[in-house]
Formats: C-alpha cells, sequence, structure tokens
C-alpha cells in the first residue's frame, strides 16, 4: 500500500526484466571506445548509488536526532543580517545621517547620566566602642555626680555615638556601677555613679 516502496519494487524489477531481456536477446551495445557494455553494469551502478545514499540517510537521521534536542535560536536569517550589519563599517557609514548620530549622541548622554546618578555605597569605620564609652561616662560621673541624657547627646549629636553611648549606659547599669533616674513628664533620664553605702557592724551586749 507504500507508493514509494511499490514504485520502487516496480522499478528494480523492470530493470532486472530488461537486463534479461538484453542477455537472452544479446545486441552488443558499445561505448565510445567499442568496447561492449555489460547490461549488469548499470544495475551495479544504481545498486552502488543506493548503498551510498543508505549510508548518508543515516547519517542524517543522526544529526536529525540531536537537532531535535537542541532549542531554537529563533529567526536565525535576522540574527544573521544583524551580525552582518554591524560588522560591516563600510555599510553602517554609507547610511550614516544626521538623525543617527543625534539619537548616538542622545543615547550616550542618557547613558552618562544613568552612570553618574548611580547609588555610592561607602563603607565608614566609626572610632566608637562601648569599652570606650564606659569609660568616658564613668570619668565624665567623676568631675559631674549626675548627667542627664540629653547632656550626654549634646556633646556628641552623632546618631551612632548615641546608640552606643545608649549601649553603654545600658552595660553599667547591669554592671551595677551606676544608678538610674527617670524623670516624670520628660522624655530624659538620668546617671550617677553606684556607690554602695558600707555596712556598718555594731557589737550588741
Amino acid at each position: 500500500m507504500n507508493i514509494d516502496i511499490a514504485s520502487e519494487f516496480i522499478l528494480v524489477a523492470a530493470t532486472l526484466m530488461r537486463i534479461k531481456s538484453k542477455m537472452l536477446l544479446p545486441r552488443p551495445v558499445l561505448d565510445e571506445e567499442g568496447n561492449e557494455i555489460d547490461p549488469r553494469d548499470e544495475l551495479v551502478k544504481h545498486l552502488l548509488e543506493y548503498k551510498k545514499y543508505k549510508a548518508v540517510v543515516e547519517d542524517f537521521v543522526k544529526l536529525e536526532e540531536n537537532r531535535s534536542q537542541l532549542e531554537k535560536r529563533g529567526n536565525l536569517i535576522n540574527e544573521i543580517k544583524l551580525i552582518s550589519d554591524k560588522s560591516n563599517v563600510e555599510w553602517e557609514l554609507q547610511n550614516l545621517d544626521l538623525y543617527k548620530l543625534l539619537k548616538v549622541f542622545k543615547s550616550v548622554v542618557v547613558r552618562y547620566e544613568d552612570q553618574k546618578n548611580l547609588p555610592i555605597h561607602e563603607v565608614i569605620e566609626y572610632p566608637y566602642t562601648i569599652e570606650n564609652q564606659k569609660d568616658i561616662l564613668l570619668k565624665s560621673l567623676e568631675s559631674e555626680p549626675r548627667l542627664s541624657f540629653l547632656d550626654i547627646i549634646s556633646k556628641n549629636p552623632i546618631r551612632i555615638a548615641v546608640i552606643f553611648n545608649f549601649l553603654a549606659i545600658l552595660d553599667l547599669l547591669q554592671m551595677r556601677k551606676i544608678k538610674l533616674h527617670l524623670g516624670i513628664g520628660y522624655n530624659n533620664f538620668w546617671i550617677e555613679l553606684d556607690d554602695p553605702q558600707p555596712v556598718q557592724l555594731t557589737d550588741d551586749k
């Protein structure tokens, strides 16, 4: 029922019948040099060509299988044309005009502005430590018996310094080296040194 296979079979059968008839009724066919042509040479020639094409077809089948496993790149013709246009400098210069120059200039200016407005990340090493701020607070309390947190902030009103001073105060409170007094109605507090009174021992008689 396959027409292609049936046509090939009929062609081969007809060729064999033609060769057989030529051999039964020999009518010698001569080539240009006068030699007799064997009618089987044509069949051998076709068989050799068939074998050659069959080997090539097998290679094509393998290439097709490998190709089917690859992803398509899209419109290959446009990509090749774009690459050739970029590499062809003479073609680009021939099609250059004032409008294209202005477009290129505008794109360069926009790119420059974008680069200039990029965010800059700067890493700063602050000269503050909790231990150092604790020592500063204790020395300040030796000269002033009572300090308000607002006064401490006003001496160094930097956010990171305020944070380190606050952490130093919490650490000194935990170590019980200072006392803290909260103001009523004010967002402020005062600190002072914590000097525990020595316990006096008395002799009970």
